[in-house]
This record gives C-alpha cells, structure tokens and sequence, in this order.
C-alpha cells in the first residue's frame, strides 16, 4: 500500500486533535505525520500511535521542505487563506477545515457520502473544502430523501454544543457551571459567547448580516445548494446550546409530492453513515450525550405533518467535532486516495 506524509494544520485545537484520533482508528496510510500550529506550540507534542510527536511551527515552506502530500487544515480561516495556497502549490492536496475557500466557484466542497465525485475537481485549486459542520449532518439526511422524492423547502432549528466554537469556549461553558455551583455566577465573565451560556441557550452563532440571519445560519444556506447542485429554498436558525459536544437539528422538510413515512424511513435507513433511532414508545431517539465518539449520523423523530402529508419532521444529531469535522476531512482524503489509485 503507499502511503503519505500528512500535515495536520492546528494539531492541538479540538479539531486537530480529533482528526489524529480518526487517522490512527481508519489505518490511514500515513508514512510521515508532521503536525503544525502557531510558533507559541513550539515544545509541545501530540500522540499519534503510541508516539509522542513534537508539534512544528506552521511556515510557507515547510509543506515543500517536508514533502508533505495531503495536508489536513483546522486551524481557523485566516490561518487557511495565507498557507493554504503554499501547501497547494508545493503539491499536497489541502483539506480545509475552515470556512475560508467553501464558497468559493473552483473548489470543491465535499461531503463523501453525498458528492463524492467532486473531490476529482481538487486540482483546480489543489483545495478542497470541508462544510460547516452543522450542514454536514444535515445534507447526509437530505440527500436519499432529495433522491427519492425532490426536496423543495427546508426549515432547520440547530441545538449547537459549545465544541462549536472551539477549546476556549468549552472552557467557558465549564467555567461558568463551577461558578453557578459557587453561587457566583453573576460574577462569571463570558469572552467567547455575547451572553452566558451556562443554563441559557443563544440564538446567534457567528455575526449577524444585512438580511437578519447570522454567517452561520448562511453557511447551511448556500453550503447546501453547492453540495446537491440545486438551489435548495432553506431557512436557518442556529442556536448555541450548553452542552460541550453533539449538534442537533430540528428539521422540517417539503417535498414535491406526497410521501410515505414508512419509505422515508426506509429511504434514511439504506443511506451510508445513518443510523435510525427512532422508537417513541421506548424513548428511543438522538441526543447529543449517545453520539460523543461516533462517526455515524443519526435520525429520529420521523413523522409525518399533521396538515400536510408532503411535509416531514426530523431531528438530526451527530459529533460535530467527528462527522461535522474531523471524519469528513478524513473521508475527504480517503476517496482522494482510491482516485489516484
């Protein structure tokens, strides 16, 4: 088998972190892995298989002088945008993490389960962009149930943990959970998020726009439409929630035409990488707390609208720092692989 030098951008943040723990549980090919960050990670290490590897400062020419063939980044958006390009053009093929290159017309945006054939246009650009993570979860839903019976709107309410947001803001969360618990949380000061997030729910991720929905509720609009090739009507709220890891989605989706529930299941349950759990009467459905660790997608909840029997109710949950993140970027290179092949 060959096997490829890796770089993994940011190696020491959430996502960094996870993406090590899936390259060492898929046997990914790795025949050197070079992990990178700022030049204040110098000194520290990294695990990977029972090694402990030195974390390397991010450089323009370290892709080139490394040898580097796929590079794997997280590291934030403007991190992507200055090196990114270094990395393309000293010939790895990028993953970017981030939300810097996903729009952008000559890169391709991927989700292996839904348009794996994408990845072959990489060498436009040498990049190749992985979705926001809450659109992730939701495409792989949408994508056998666009197949079966032709989507034409959908309405989605997000249940997003605070992993969202990265390592600061998981602290946050648990900082201000002890400080309720020392009877001061009116004390507690809140630097990540623009309110308190312990016992409290936000309904603003990311930064507001001219139309009144966030970036973040934007990202699962036109990520979407790229992904399925079609203009899909989509309307987005996208709430931070306090818990630490697991984004849920409450979704309500129009079709063409009528369905039957019993098939939309069915549709679902034949799809890669979803699980159905959905049994009411034992109170069997997704929660973020079940899905910590897993790299499935699961879908419960299923039911049918009372009014109008085209429309479909659904709840969505997955590890947004696995299927949202790491997993998919993962995926992302595995398919890139079996292309060169």
């Amino acid at each position: 088998m060959i096997k490829y030098n890796v770089a993994v951008v940011g190696a020491n943040g959430a996502v960094g972190e996870e993406i090590l723990r899936v390259l060492e549980e898929t046997d990914f090919p790795v025949a050197k892995l070079l992990p990178l960050a700022s030049s204040r990670s110098i000194g520290l290490t990294v695990e990977f298989k029972n090694q402990e590897i030195p974390i390397q400062e991010l450089t323009e020419n370290i892709f080139e002088d490394e040898e580097i063939d796929i590079a794997l980044f997280s590291a934030g958006g403007s991190v992507s945008a200055k090196f990114a390009p270094h990395a393309a053009r000293a010939g790895a093929v990028v993953v970017d993490n981030t939300s810097h290159f996903r729009m952008d017309e000559n890169t391709p945006l991927v989700v292996p389960e839904v348009n794996p054939q994408d990845i072959s246009l990489w060498q436009q650009t040498g990049i190749i962009a992985n979705p926001n993570c809450s659109t992730i979860q939701m495409v792989q839903a949408l994508k056998p149930l666009h197949d079966r019976y032709e989507i034409k709107r959908v309405d989605v309410a997000t249940y997003q943990a605070t992993s969202g947001a990265g390592k600061s803001a998981m602290q946050e969360l648990v900082n201000e959970m002890q400080d309720f618990f020392a009877f001061k949380l009116d004390e507690s000061k809140h630097e990540i998020f623009p309110h308190q997030i312990a016992l409290n729910v936000i309904p603003q991720i990311d930064v507001f726009t001219e139309n009144g929905y966030t970036k973040e509720e934007m990202k699962m609009v036109n990520e979407t439409s790229k992904i399925l090739h079609q203009r899909i009507p989509l309307s987005a709220t996208c709430v931070r929630v306090p818990t630490l890891r697991g984004h849920a989605e409450a979704l309500t989706v129009k079709f063409a035409q009528a369905v039957n529930i019993d098939d939309v299941k069915s549709s679902l349950a034949k799809a890669k990488n979803i699980i159905i759990l959905d049994n009411p009467n034992e109170n069997l459905y997704p929660m973020p707390a079940a899905c910590i660790d897993k790299n499935e997608t699961f879908v419960g909840r299923i039911r049918q609208d009372m009014f109008d029997d085209s429309i479909v109710h659904l709840f969505v949950v997955a590890d947004n720092l696995r299927v949202g993140a790491a997993t998919n970027a993962v995926k992302i290179a595995l398919e890139w692989i079996k292309m060169q092949e």
